[in-house]
């Protein structure tokens, strides 16, 4: 399964942008979806992610700012993110994991993982 992630860019604080990922799988609309962010220096973090029956979960910084959606017709995950900050520069990775009922948070617990798209918020 290959992941590709495209829609970062440079924007000004306040700004928004929507990222994307598709999938190359006939079994997309089995996978739980997530999406993970790296800034310079830092770990990897758990952004937000939803599951096969469309169940979604934020990590608290991104919460009313960022929405994940998924369109499986399009084997494609959504990341519409709003009143962007300087905190949210990184690159951004989508991921993947197929046949788990549950939201994992953490690196591990994807499978599958994109090639990253850089977001740079400045200030």
């Amino acid at each position: 399964v290959q992941l590709q992630a495209s829609g970062g860019g440079l924007v000004q604080t306040g700004g928004s942008l929507r990222l994307s990922c598709v999938a190359s799988t006939r079994t997309f609309s089995s996978f739980t979806m997530a999406w993970f962010r790296q800034a310079p220096g830092k770990e990897r973090e758990f952004v937000a992610a939803i599951s096969r029956g469309g169940i979604t979960f934020y990590t608290d910084s991104v919460k009313g700012r960022f929405t994940i959606s998924r369109d499986n017709a399009k084997n494609t995950v959504f990341l519409q993110m709003n009143s962007l900050t300087p905190d949210d520069t990184a690159v951004y990775y989508c991921s993947g994991v197929p046949g788990v009922r549950g939201i994992g948070r953490r690196p591990s617990d994807y499978d599958y993982w994109g090639q990253g798209t850089q977001v740079t918020v400045s200030s």
